[in-house]
């Protein structure tokens, strides 16, 4: 062995620190903290939509043939978006812009995670479940990433309808169909999505102004933005209870969904009046972002509580 390539050999062996920056840039590129919001959507909508525990097996491949179809469109997203991703300080850090994973390593990771995670659903669920995937994919890496991101401030309310796609996937999983109650779950997180995610662009509006990212938060005043996020808040939970007549949800869905709801829209309504009043700051804007979270969360485990703690309200 050549004495003076024994180090560069070692620090890639696994369990190495090399390999191991070298998988965290790749799980990087997934966007993890975007699949852990995604997954919480998916294994309550499952059990719903079965009115109890799925077979463990299917489970496993929804989930898994989920979470690497998010994890592929998100590294498509940092492929294409590693010009603005250096320009901006909340992802200054991203793999492709620090050099630890090069373009061609991550669209090949991309491709691969993306063929991967649709051979998963068409299989270990069904061929309806696999086509989902792509258009999950398709729909965050054509329709938001490459049309609508760089050209309008409506891009988060129509690309972001990717991160609604796996509540169909879940549903079509468990039923092999589509179904009224899968639709209306679909449009809660399509209408969740705006207020969720604007309140996060006015904290970050000095970055998107730099990468020239038209986000609603960083180009509209903080009083349209607070009006915005009001009106689809409101939508949001005016939807959810749609559920109860139309999908069959019970007691505890809707009280959940009622007290959730309405502390959301609380939260939603202070940040109108501190915008009214001149007074919004990042805090107040990130309070409502991690409460959207929250509302989502609360919203979707108690849709998985559901199904086993008494009936539904409208038979």
């Amino acid at each position: 062995m050549n004495i003076q390539s024994a180090p560069a050999q070692l620090a890639e062996a696994p369990g190495s620190p090399g390999f191991s920056r070298k998988l965290k840039a790749y799980v990087a590129l997934t966007k993890p903290r975007v699949i852990e919001l995604l997954l919480v959507t998916t294994l309550p909508t499952m059990i719903f939509a079965q009115r109890g525990f799925p077979d463990l097996g299917l489970i496993v491949a929804t989930m898994i043939g989920g979470a690497f179809a998010a994890g592929s469109a998100g590294a498509f997203n940092c492929y294409i978006d590693r010009d603005m991703d250096k320009l901006m300080h909340r992802t200054e850090n991203r793999p492709l812009v620090t050099g630890e994973v090069t373009p061609r390593q991550a669209l090949v990771f991309a491709w691969l995670l993306g063929i991967l995670s649709i051979a998963i659903l068409w299989f270990g669920a069904n061929p309806l479940a696999g086509v989902l995937g792509v258009g999950a994919i398709f729909f965050y890496v054509v329709i938001y990433t490459l049309i609508l991101k760089r050209r309008t401030a409506q891009n988060i309310i129509w690309g972001g309808a990717a991160g609604c796609f796996p509540v169909l996937i879940a549903w079509a999983a468990v039923a092999n169909t589509v179904e009224w109650p899968a639709i209306i779950l679909f449009m809660v997180i399509f209408l969740w999505t705006p207020p969720h995610y604007w309140p996060l662009s006015m904290k970050y509006s000095d970055d998107y102004n730099a990468a020239n990212v038209p986000m609603l938060g960083a180009i509209a005043g903080a009083r349209v933005v607070a009006t915005q996020v009001v009106l689809y808040g409101w939508a949001t939970v005016a939807c959810s209870l749609l559920l109860v007549p139309v999908g069959g949800a019970g007691w505890t869905y809707t009280i959940a969904a009622v007290l959730s709801g309405g502390w959301f829209l609380y939260e939603s309504h202070l940040l109108y009046n501190r915008a009214k009043a001149g007074e919004v700051a990042n805090k107040v804007a990130m309070r409502v972002f991690h409460g959207s979270i929250s509302y989502l969360t609360v919203l979707f485990l108690a849709l998985a509580v559901d199904p086993f703690i008494g009936g539904p309200l409208f038979s």
